[in-house]
């Protein structure tokens, strides 16, 4: 039996070869002529609903074009990968209906008798007027209305909010770019005082559902400020007619709910805004009791504690018994200041320490005296970044000043440890590491009054500018806004030229829109 199976398998085997001897001409062998894709830039960038007009070269030695397929598509980097056919013509003419973002475009040519293919990418950008620039936000007699500078154009486009269908809304507070905030589809928030609402990423649009007590768990419309939002994207926090709201973005997008008992807190939130941290811990001020307070919305959720809205001792305390005196660091002051008034508050990224704890910087009032407490805020767990829970970084007294009980405006440096403030037309700069603090005239704008001063600190990775002081001021209900270079004198901006736009209402606040996807 064994040898009749060797003797069957050596006479397909001796078949099989005597077939691929004689297997002549069975093939349409002919020469492959390889395209050779040239002449689009690596580099595009178009406007929406612009035209794009690409014809590329298919090489000499291509002499029938009509022998291939064309496919143009892109995709969208944003994380999606979204597909889009832009055209099946070698000469791509159409118009731009993309959303403005950052895309990699891709040119296929196949042979039709093969099906060989040949592919080139390219870098596609497509921009709208208002996809990178500032956003001016201006009081018009009480109304909202949002300008922009267009860098795409080098324009100014008054009213980017007219056609959106959003209804209209009184005394505006801020603008600001929330990329953390968890709905990729609409990172800025306009707060007024009729309450707040998120705006698309694509030209400001606006829906219905973008208004914010939709983002509350009982649906009620608050009147926050501003809002803080983790690097981490894990807490958002608000304060909003004088209580604390916090929202986890955990697994989850959160509603915001109240941490606080008593409508007793002045409308900011102090939070470290440079670094990843997992059991954020906030700064608040009790207005009515005249204190500082502190929240850890994760402290329940962790058992660390029944409670998260404390005193700053109780949570000093219950960070060392957590995990040991350690865990606060600095000496500036002995206590926290109790008795003053509320004047202002600010987060920054100066961090004297390199603990990677900006410094919140607060002025606070007590009759016709003015002193100046920086408190950095650091992670319950020391997870990450933060080294620290809390830290007594700053105490200083700001009573010789001159003017200082006409400030209209603050600014805090993320540069240096200096202080800007506005009386009338005039800006100042107080040198924190110099005692006694004394002001410093930087410039004085003739004729106008300073509505607005800060610097604005960019979201998608640190920048040079996050030191440009911004200034917005208004003469006779035209507002004009001063872009003032923080690197050229590093922070001494009294010869410092600046960029001027002008054409506004009463500028209350300015963001610069940077580009998303």
């Amino acid at each position: 039996m064994r040898n009749k199976i060797i003797m069957a398998v050596t006479f397909a085997m001796a078949m099989l070869f005597a077939g691929c001897s004689q297997d002549e001409g069975n093939y349409d062998y002919h020469s492959l002529n390889e395209p050779n894709i040239t002449g689009v830039p690596e580099q595009i960038s178009v406007l929406t609903l612009s035209n794009i007009d690409i014809d590329p070269s298919m090489g000499d030695n291509i002499t029938d074009l009509d022998a291939y397929t064309y496919e143009w598509k892109v995709i969208n980097k944003s994380g999606d990968n979204e597909v889009t056919v832009l055209g099946n013509e070698k000469h791509l003419q159409t118009e731009v209906t993309l959303p403005a973002g950052e895309y990699t475009l891709y040119f296929t040519a196949t042979e039709k008798k093969t099906g060989l293919f040949w592919r080139k990418s390219f870098a596609l950008t497509v921009s709208d007027t208002t996809s990178d620039g500032w956003l001016v936000l201006c009081d018009i007699n009480g109304k909202t209305r949002l300008d922009m500078v267009s860098n795409i154009t080098g324009q100014t486009y008054l009213d980017v909010l007219k056609s959106t269908g959003m209804p209209a809304l009184n005394h505006p507070y801020r603008i600001q770019y929330a990329p953390n905030n968890g709905y990729s589809d609409s990172p800025f928030y306009l707060f007024t005082a009729d309450g707040a609402t998120r705006l698309g990423k694509n030209g400001f649009g606006w829906k219905e559902e973008y208004a914010f007590k939709y983002e509350v768990a009982k649906q009620t419309v608050l009147h926050p400020q501003s809002m803080i939002c983790d690097q981490s994207g894990m807490m958002r926090m608000i304060v909003s007619d004088g209580y604390a709201y916090s929202a986890s973005n955990m697994g989850i997008q959160g509603l915001f709910a109240s941490a606080n008992k008593l409508p007793v807190l002045a409308p900011a939130v102090g939070a470290n805004i440079g670094a990843t941290s997992y059991a954020s811990i906030y700064l608040l001020y009790d207005d009515v009791n005249k204190c500082f307070m502190s929240c850890c919305p994760l402290l329940p959720g962790l058992s660390i504690s029944d409670a998260s809205y404390c005193s700053m001792n109780e949570m000093e305390n219950i960070a060392i018994g957590y995990k040991g005196s350690d865990m606060v660091t600095g000496d500036a002051f002995s206590e926290y200041p109790t008795g003053m008034d509320f004047v202002y508050m600010e987060n920054t990224y100066y961090d004297p320490g390199n603990a990677k704890m900006g410094v919140t910087y607060t002025v606070l009032r007590s009759g016709n005296k003015y002193y100046l407490y920086g408190i950095q805020l650091g992670d319950m767990l020391c997870f990450m970044d933060c080294t620290f829970a809390l830290g007594k970084a700053y105490y200083g007294d700001l009573s010789g000043c001159k003017d200082i009980n006409k400030a209209s405006c603050y600014a805090f440096s993320s540069l240096r440890n200096y202080m800007y403030y506005a009386v009338g037309g005039i800006v100042y700069r107080v040198n924190l590491s110099e005692k006694p603090l004394k002001a410093e005239k930087q410039f004085a704008l003739n004729g106008e009054t300073v509505t607005m001063m800060k610097f604005n600190l960019y979201q998608n990775g640190t920048s040079q500018h996050d030191y440009d002081l911004v200034v917005g001021s208004e003469n006779n209900g035209v507002g004009t806004l001063r872009i003032y270079d923080g690197m050229v004198k590093e922070g001494d901006f009294a010869t410092v030229k600046p960029t001027t736009y002008t054409g506004f209402g009463k500028i209350v606040d300015a963001t610069y829109r940077e580009r998303t996807n």
